[in-house]
């Protein structure tokens, strides 16, 4: 049953915009109190995910390091994000 409603969920999210993390913190610092979904995953090495909604869009993106969101960011610690293939 998991596996199902995890199927939903990545069709009924729409177009994902995948972007460099360089990128993806402009279009933080274009809002005033961005919604950020963070996580944290790898099996040899760490990689920090964060996804945000701009203007209708949902953008995506996975760095080495933890970024450095703007401190008016609102974040929330999830247990994954997942990208539909």
């Amino acid at each position: 049953m998991a596996g199902a409603e995890t199927a939903q969920a990545k069709r009924s999210f729409g177009p994902v915009v995948v972007m460099e993390p360089d990128e993806f913190l402009k279009i933080l610092n274009r809002q005033e109190e961005p919604l950020v979904v963070y996580a944290t995953g790898g099996l040899f090495r760490a990689r920090h995910s964060y996804l945000t909604s701009y203007k209708g869009l949902t953008f995506y993106t996975k760095s080495a390091e933890p970024l450095r969101l703007p401190p008016r960011s609102e974040i929330i610690n999830a247990k994954g994000v997942f990208m539909a293939a």
